[in-house]
């Protein structure tokens, strides 16, 4: 048998120099793939600033694409890969993290360059119902013939100004009630990005929720940037005292949390669960444990974060330090959606000036910018946007109560739930449970838009009516309008028809009709309209919305979109779509758009060919919505 030799006990080893040792060290340090410019590395450098001794932070990638998009327009694919060298994280995790986000457009080439303006057109279904098609069709024709062709006119989703609509933004400049003129004349005054942002508003009043308990929030003036109330005015006013007092041992923690269990107060963003039970639920939790405050109201109907936190930052931020020191969180992350840039302004400044005269100790704060995605109003969702990832829904359990944000227990609230933490501590828990119709118990902020005489916010009682929503806040319908249908909780609450406008709007009084109340956007359809076209525009929004993450809720969107275009619905198919959407989706966006597809079968089975249509209702004619419909499909 032949064996090989064997080696000789004595072999020579090859000598290695100190440079080829550094050649390889050099080689193995490099990105994989597209190495950096030497210009895009300056360009990125410029823009985060000196290096931190221990690098700069992993979590806060999205803000440092926040700052390349808004210094370049766009987000051009050289400086991703010197971001990703200064991060020193793999080219691909940057890019896939900013190819996410609607609001990063990324370009290639060193010959790409960004557009002058982008004007965004709100295609939402409130924006929809008040001519926003016409708008998209007319905008780009227009601009063309002015010799403004490096205007890029986008179709977005809902920029939260439903009660405005339709609604326009100039870069970062919004245009209430938008009419083609009126956004060109703004385009024409703003002519580029650095003009075209959000106006200021005046300061200072003060803005007392507690005088517009069930009253109409007034609308602003401008349109744009109602005055707010500043530091000085909200401590004039008795502000940051309870705060204080709890911070500095003046007020039992365990009084406090008590007197939130007993207002009944729930989360206002839609999953309304207890707020007092999620405080000691976390608060038992062992320490160190975290607060992410939840801005991204992104749900089309929704604007009343919006509306209170541009009149009143500082009665939410007492909110967020009460919340904080009975929970026992050592750090606060405030994530607010990128569409709503005078908040964001607004809230920052109201930051620094409790930060530069502060009432008491203050934990750390952070306020992040979203990037333009719907599902990071999931609460995990949003935890991983924190994160600097792309905002897709955790599995569950462990739950983020549990192990949340960076890994530790977690407070999650809406800021509307944060915003009454303070009046219901001062006035104690009776008063805000003293409110109610129906037999139900609290306030509610309803954001009411669509065919109404005077859409806005309603601060109104729990359990009031649809009907008595828009005779005693709305003052009726339009002329020419009658109730047809309407949404009760925004585009994943369903729809109901007029003859179910006595239910009571509240949690848990809707899911016997296959809807719920969700956030209190309500949006009001008038014989002019059809629900079928409305569902369809809803379920548009959640194809275009969902993360991916999941096949039902990915596939299972465009699916059912497409299966809605057609005259006679496949009733047995678009149930079974519904039922594996519902059962199998991740998180609650999949498990919320059927609920748009139960609705039209169950309420308006004649729109879809599935009944004839009443002899007591008019068809519709001349809706905005029909244009959705292919040619030779509308009624």
């Amino acid at each position: 048998m032949h064996l090989a030799p064997e080696a000789p006990t004595s072999a020579v080893v090859a000598a290695v120099s100190v440079n080829d040792m550094r050649d390889r060290i050099r080689r193995k340090s490099r990105l994989k793939g597209r190495q950096p410019e030497d210009h895009a590395m300056a360009d990125v450098a410029a823009l985060l600033g000196p290096r931190p001794a221990d690098g700069f932070r992993q979590d806060l990638l999205i803000e440092y694409l926040h700052r390349l998009n808004d210094h370049f327009g766009v987000l051009h694919d050289r400086h991703l890969v010197a971001l990703a060298k200064q991060l020193n994280r793999p080219m691909a995790e940057v890019y896939e993290v900013a190819s996410f986000y609607h609001h990063f457009e990324i370009v290639r080439g060193a010959d790409a360059v960004a557009p002058r303006l982008v004007l965004r057109v709100c295609d939402s279904l409130s924006c929809s119902l008040a001519g926003a098609g016409e708008l998209l069709a007319q905008l780009p024709e227009r601009l063309r013939a002015a010799g403004q062709g490096d205007v890029q006119v986008q179709a977005v989703p809902c920029v939260g100004r439903c009660e405005q609509a339709p609604v326009a933004v100039v870069h970062q400049c919004p245009v209430p009630h938008a009419t083609v003129d009126a956004v060109l004349e703004t385009a024409n005054l703003k002519p580029n990005q650095a003009l075209a942002l959000h106006p200021k508003g005046l300061s200072a009043i003060n803005f007392d929720i507690v005088e517009l308990a069930e009253k109409s929030v007034p609308a602003q003036p401008d349109g744009i940037s109602p005055a707010h109330t500043d530091l000085a005015t909200y401590r004039a006013h008795g502000g940051y005292q309870t705060a204080a007092a709890l911070v500095n041992g003046e007020m039992d923690a365990e009084a406090v949390l008590t007197a939130m269990e007993d207002s009944g107060l729930r989360g206002l963003g839609g999953a309304g669960f207890p707020a007092g039970r999620k405080w000691r639920i976390v608060r038992d939790q062992p320490a160190p444990r975290l607060m992410a405050v939840n801005i991204d109201e992104g749900e089309p109907g929704t604007f009343k974060d919006r509306t209170y936190l541009e009149r009143d930052p500082h009665r939410f931020l007492e909110g967020v330090l009460i919340a904080a020191q009975v929970v026992g969180t050592e750090a606060v992350y405030i994530y607010l959606r990128d569409e709503y840039h005078g908040c964001r302004a607004l809230l920052q400044t109201a930051l620094d000036d409790l930060h530069a005269q502060p009432p008491c100790p203050l934990p750390h704060i952070e306020l992040r910018r979203g990037a333009g995605a719907y599902i990071c109003g999931e609460e995990s969702a949003m935890i991983e946007s924190i994160e600097g990832k792309r905002g897709e829904p955790r599995m569950r359990p462990p739950y983020i109560a549990q192990v949340g944000l960076f890994g530790r227990p977690t407070l999650e609230h809406n800021f509307e739930t944060l915003y009454w933490v303070r009046d219901i501590v001062e006035r104690g828990p009776g008063w805000f449970a003293s409110f109610g119709r129906h037999g139900r118990k609290g306030l509610r902020s309803f954001s009411v838009s669509g065919r109404v005489r005077h859409p806005g916010v309603k601060l109104a009682a729990a359990g009031i009516t649809l009907q008595e929503l828009i005779d005693e806040y709305c003052g009726g319908l339009l002329d020419g309008h009658a109730l047809y249908a309407y949404l009760p909780g925004g585009a994943s609450g369903g729809i109901l028809p007029a003859s179910l406008n006595n239910i009571p709007l509240d949690f848990d009084t809707l899911q016997p009709y296959g809807c719920f109340i969700g956030s209190a956007a309500v949006i009001v359809l008038s014989q002019h309209d059809r629900a079928r076209d409305a569902a369809l525009n809803v379920m548009r929004f959640f194809e275009h919305e969902s993360c991916g993450q999941c096949t039902p809720c990915r596939v299972g969107t465009a699916k059912a979109a497409a299966l809605m275009r057609a005259p006679q619905w496949d009733e047995e198919l678009l149930d079974d779509l519904a039922q594996v959407m519902g059962d199998a989706s991740i998180c609650g966006l999949g498990q919320a758009a059927p609920n748009p597809i139960r609705c039209i079968h169950k309420y308006f089975p004649h729109e879809v060919g599935e009944a004839p249509w009443p002899g007591d209702l008019p068809k519709p004619r001349n809706s905005p919505l029909a244009e959705q419909l292919p040619m030779g499909l509308q009624p």
